[in-house]
């Protein structure tokens, strides 16, 4: 029994992950997901549209209290960065349409200068908060570039009460023929 080999026992060796790498890998996926997630957002605007009431003893809308046509303004967008504008209904204008350009001294000035008129109005009758309502119509032949500007304008008038109306009238049509 003497000569008998002796069993050779191993070491057991203490098994350790790294787990650096896992680590690594796990804080990039998180990164990109939020990077993703962030850029998958919708890019919005918020509009805040009246509430409309129909006057029927007048026969003229009602809007929050002011008659309507006393605060719209139309915008209308042609080619060429061409911009006519005009208060009130159509057919009945408060005022001639007016052709403008873009900038500072053109339609913003006009904005603005409308949306003095208005809001003074609206004090005189109790009615103070009650802002201009913009409707905004692009002609098929104005590039989204006027449109972009149009609502910088709105952005930086102040005027958060407007809506953009693909369709055109007859009448506006042959208004933008004429100017």
């Amino acid at each position: 029994m003497e000569n008998l080999p002796k069993k050779v026992r191993s070491k057991k060796l203490n098994t350790r992950v790294d787990l650096t790498a896992m680590v690594s890998v796990s804080f990039l996926l998180i990164i990109f997901f939020m990077v993703v997630g962030e850029l998958s957002k919708p890019k919005i605007m918020d509009l805040s549209l009246p509430e409309r009431h129909c006057d029927e003893k007048w026969n003229h809308v009602i809007v929050c209290g002011l008659r309507a046509d006393n605060r719209t303004i139309t915008v209308l967008l042609d080619e060429n960065d061409k911009i006519i504008t005009y208060s009130g209904l159509l057919f009945a204008p408060i005022g001639k349409p007016k052709k403008l350009d873009y900038g500072k001294n053109g339609i913003r000035q006009e904005l603005f200068n409308k949306k003095k008129t208005i809001l003074e109005y609206g004090a005189a009758i109790g009615k103070p908060k009650y802002g201009p309502i913009v409707i905004i119509k692009p002609s098929k032949k104005s590039n989204f570039k006027n449109l972009v500007d149009i609502l910088d304008e709105m952005a930086i008038t102040k005027i958060d009460t407007y809506a953009i109306v693909p369709e055109y009238t007859p009448e506006e049509s042959n208004l933008l023929a004429s100017k």
